[in-house]
């Protein structure tokens, strides 16, 4: 049937916008189908049916749709809107955020905009320009809940992870079954180290959407912080069935299968997570902790830094209490008894200082006191002590390079056993010392018939040789190197022997 005047149009439209707001798709398909063979130009017709069609995961037919609408009216600000929702689902962040500005130029204070701006401007990496819109939106309209998780997911990303929970935590009082904020929330517990609160979170995520990839694969990390390996494994299992082209979920299973002894399978999962894309350097340098590949000479930046930003809510706990961890009392009492005294005037490098356990033990040889580390997370915390004069995030070799008899005294506590080879670093050290200085460091150690100067073990963690130290000591020419045996720290239950080294120049 045939409809030829104006009302039998309308009629026919607002009953596909009927069965549309009621979420019967197909129906509301037909109807807006319906009214465009009767009426081409139709702009809501138009318009609704790319709003309808990016609902059914089609971006590229919804903006299609939405363009031939805006060529009829371009002055309809919800329609750039739901333009740039469907460029922003296309990943054209830009093209989106240009969409979202138009929409609030014939529109000012579109609370909708607002928030889809944020998002863009998220996605683009300028966060604080992405807070402003959202919480312009908020101004408009302070129970917003796009707009609070997209406040709470901006503020994830400038690790203000306490604010970001009470944004989550403001959709939740309202909405309490919110997979979003749920999700969102507990992606703070996991930085903040409340690994047990995050899997609860994560899995009442996923009681409202089971076939979320991201918060299995999520769910699967914290479960591996808690130490519960096949639970972590059947986690990230889960979140590759959904998505078998996740990197993360792969790397993930490849670590679970790690930690339970798993090797050949923890190789196997290595290789595939390489192949999905997982950082190279990464997976090939814990496929050589493995055995699978010849050692690197140093562990990898990239890894190093992920390793301890994510180790870092609960680095001391774990360190000081579980593994017994106490060579930092080792290194200033050798320090005290063979080298410099306490003087309180000497200029302190604190190299690899992570969280600042160093800190109160070298205050009292400190005239000045600098602390270095690839990991932010670390130096944050390292931060709120306030017992450094400086905090510096770097590479410690390229960094020492520039430090031209900078220092009285360098401390690396657990700092060299992420490096292979240590001619370079310790020539750099020398470098930055001045003359009378002290270097004073440990490394694990490697025992009688491991074989090599310094090998890497399954651990991770590089293990040198007292033959090497005191090679490197004589070939650049440290002075009266000093090496001695100790128990560095616990590894699974088990002591790990080290050595607690002491050059001077």
């Amino acid at each position: 049937m045939k409809y030829s005047d104006p009302s039998a149009i309308a009629a026919l439209l607002q009953a596909a916008v009927a069965q549309h707001q009621r979420g019967a798709l197909e129906q509301a398909a037909a109807g807006y189908a319906a009214v465009l063979q009767q009426s081409p130009d139709n702009f809501d017709a138009l318009h609704l049916s790319g709003v309808l069609a990016r609902q059914r995961g089609e971006p590229q037919r919804a903006l299609e749709l939405i363009g031939q609408a805006l060529a009829l009216d371009a002055a309809q600000a919800i329609a750039h809107c739901n333009r740039g929702a469907a460029l922003q689902d296309l990943r054209r962040h830009d093209e989106a955020l240009a969409s979202y500005e138009r929409a609030l130029a014939l529109r000012p204070g579109y609370a909708m905009a607002l928030c889809n701006r944020g998002n863009a401007l998220r996605h683009l990496g300028r966060i604080d320009s992405a807070l402003d819109s959202y919480r312009a939106a908020l101004e408009v309209q302070p129970d917003y809940p796009e707009a609070l998780c997209g406040q709470g997911l901006a503020l994830q990303l400038q690790e203000r992870h306490g604010e970001a929970l009470d944004s989550f935590g403001a959709v939740l009082g309202r909405r309490a079954a919110d997979a979003d904020a749920l999700h969102g929330a507990a992606v703070s517990l996991h930085a903040l180290g409340r690994y047990a609160d995050a899997v609860d979170g994560y899995e009442r995520a996923l009681r409202q959407r089971p076939g979320w990839a991201e918060a299995w694969s999520n769910r699967g990390s914290a479960l591996q912080r808690l130490h519960e390996h096949e639970a972590a494994l059947e986690s990230q299992q889960r979140a590759l069935e959904l998505d078998p082209a996740s990197a993360r979920a792969q790397l993930g299973c490849a670590n679970a299968l790690r930690a339970l002894g798993r090797r050949e399978e923890a190789v196997a999962a290595y290789r595939a997570a390489q192949t999905l894309g997982a950082d190279a350097d990464t997976v090939a340098f814990l496929l050589a902790a493995l055995g699978a590949q010849p050692a690197p000479s140093a562990s990898p930046p990239a890894y190093v830094r992920a390793l301890f930003d994510q180790y870092a809510p609960d680095f001391e706990q774990h360190l000081v209490g579980a593994l017994q961890y106490r060579t930092p009392q080792l290194l200033t009492a050798l320090l005290d008894e063979h080298g410099a005294a306490p003087s309180g005037a000497l200029d302190v490098l604190d190299l690899g200082c992570g969280s600042g356990l160093c800190a109160r033990l070298l205050q009292p040889w400190a005239r000045r006191l600098t602390g270095l580390d690839l990991s932010p997370q670390m130096l944050e915390r390292a931060a709120s002590l306030r017992l450094y004069d400086e905090l510096v995030c770097a590479e410690m070799v390229g960094w020492l390079r520039q430090q031209h008899a900078a220092f009285d005294l360098i401390v690396a506590a657990d700092v060299f056993v992420y490096a292979g080879a240590l001619d370079s670093v310790l020539a750099a050290a020398r470098q930055a010392l001045r003359p009378g200085g002290w270097l004073a460091f440990s490394v694990e150690q490697s025992e009688a018939g491991e074989g090599g100067e310094h090998l890497l073990r399954a651990s991770g963690r590089y293990a040198h040789s007292a033959a090497y130290l005191r090679r490197l000591a004589a070939e650049q020419g440290w002075r009266a190197p000093l090496l001695q045996a100790g128990t560095l720290r616990l590894d699974q239950g088990q002591p790990v022997a080290g050595w607690l080294a002491l050059f001077s120049v």
